[in-house]
């Protein structure tokens, strides 16, 4: 596959943006959705995703992007104001479907950013960032604050995972059907397949028809703006796939050789290829940036791998929660007709906060000092732009359990042992003789396999540093 740099000498030197207006500007997030799930990151995957291997043929397809968090909610926030989440009041885990709102009063988001630029914003899908001001929320209240005091001009979704109470749509500040039926909750206790907790649940909500309910959505408002396209959109549009529960529908079962979870994932593939087609088919892909990633790694330990012949974090080490590489290193593909060079990989390293500051760029807003704190434009890199330095500094990596780890260049230290998340060990005491830490070269050693934390004392000290330099000026971004 010929690299980034190939392509130098084919862009045009045209202005990039149009003198009419930006692009539009589609975020689709899978839920939980691994390196090695797609064909073009692992030609071996045991699962078919024909549609997100033509969108890396036709755009550019990024080797090092990472999730700020390796679960779901702190990675939202990340991606929605361009900050880590580690500095709101989310120090470790994820909200759960009654939480209160996350994001501060007043924050800056990259919807309300775009809107002021003179976008319409829709989000579509799982929102999992509170709603409401308080615990248990009364659902025959407006839900606020919720996703249209951060800038939607229009939200439809569910609070929180597909796995987690209270079970129901809502629309913008309301439900639209009240949780006064209840489900015992499936699987509990084995989280293979179809799991979901007990709780209060909608009379006609149907897990296996969420997925499909959130495609036909989005579509409807792709094909609505396709009238209205001198305004340009921002779609952001959260799956609730191929987390749990995995329930493929019909055409989907079988399709893999990966269990109900290789079907899940194929599924998920295919309502990205519905998106493209709805881009397509009303003349506005040419139009649009269309961004494919996941918030996060794949659930998928020893027992998956030893029973499927399918690596869903690649050879990473970990998975989901973890601190290490399967926790956090993500597929991230990008299109832009004319804009982005085709069927190229780059080697550029990058954070979902950094959607914030690549769509500031895109739409020619300007960043306030107190808003984005940990996101870098993108853009030089997607426009496959010869780099005389990289992008960012470096990168905080956060685990379930609220572990640290920063990377810069080669050089990963991860502050504390285990893995932070979800893998045994999930936490270890050091030895009196042994090290405090974890530091990889990851150039040399990629599948962390050898901790040189006690040989390399210099490089400790130097991240170390560098952490806590990004946590007490409260950004990573330069002013």
């Amino acid at each position: 596959m010929p690299t980034r740099r190939d392509f130098i000498a084919t862009l045009s030197a045209a202005p990039l943006l149009a003198a009419t207006r930006p692009p539009n500007i589609v975020y689709v997030l899978a839920d939980d959705l691994g390196w090695g799930d797609l064909h073009r990151y692992n030609p071996s995957s045991a699962v078919p995703t024909p549609n997100a291997d033509r969108l890396a043929g036709e755009g550019m397809l990024f080797t090092d992007m990472h999730s700020p968090s390796s679960v779901c909610t702190p990675t939202r926030y990340g991606i929605l104001t361009g900050r880590y989440s580690w500095r709101s009041r989310m120090k470790s885990g994820v909200l759960n479907g009654w939480s209160p709102n996350l994001i501060e009063p007043g924050r800056m988001t990259v919807a309300s950013m775009l809107r002021a630029q003179g976008y319409y914003t829709a989000g579509v899908g799982k929102w999992h960032l509170g709603l409401g001001n308080r615990e248990k929320t009364d659902y025959d209240q407006p839900l606020k604050p919720g996703p249209c005091d951060h800038g939607f001009d229009y939200y439809f979704g569910i609070p929180a995972s597909l796995d987690m109470d209270p079970y129901l749509y809502f629309e913008n500040h309301r439900v639209l059907e009240r949780p006064t039926s209840r489900t015992e909750g499936s699987h509990l206790g084995d989280p293979r397949g179809p799991f979901w907790r007990p709780g209060p649940q909608a009379p006609s909500f149907k897990f296996d028809q969420v997925l499909p309910t959130l495609a036909d959505k989005a579509v409807d408002i792709v094909r609505q703006r396709a009238a209205k396209r001198s305004q340009p959109f921002f779609l952001y549009f959260p799956l609730t796939g191929p987390h749990t529960p995995w329930m493929p529908i019909p055409p989907f079962r079988g399709k893999s050789k990966a269990g109900e979870y290789g079907d899940f994932v194929a599924q998920v593939d295919g309502v990205l290829g519905r998106v493209m087609q709805a881009l397509e088919e009303t003349g506005q892909a040419r139009d649009t940036l269309l961004i494919f990633t996941s918030d996060n790694g794949a659930y998928w330990g020893a027992r998956d791998k030893a029973t499927y012949p399918h690596l869903a974090n690649g050879s990473w080490r970990g998975m989901k929660a973890d601190i290490w590489e399967g926790g956090h290193r993500i597929p991230f593909l990008v299109r832009w007709p004319k804009h982005v060079p085709a069927g190229i990989v780059c080697d550029e390293p990058g954070c979902l906060t950094d959607l914030m500051a690549t769509a500031a760029a895109v739409s020619g807003a300007r960043l306030p000092h107190d808003a984005a704190e940990d996101s870098f434009n993108l853009l030089p890199a997607i426009e496959g732009r010869r780099l005389k330095k990289p992008i960012r500094e470096a990168i905080v990596h956060h685990s379930a359990m609220g572990n640290f780890s920063i990377r810069q260049g080669e050089w990963k230290l991860c502050l504390g042992l285990g893995s932070g998340g979800f893998t045994e060990p999930r936490k270890e005491t050091p030895a009196a003789d042994g090290p405090r830490g974890q530091l990889y070269n990851l150039r040399e050693d990629p599948g962390e396999l050898v901790n040189v934390y006690q040989h390399f004392p210099q490089v400790v000290e130097r991240l170390t540093a560098l952490l806590e330099k990004y946590k007490s000026e409260g950004r990573s971004r330069p002013n």
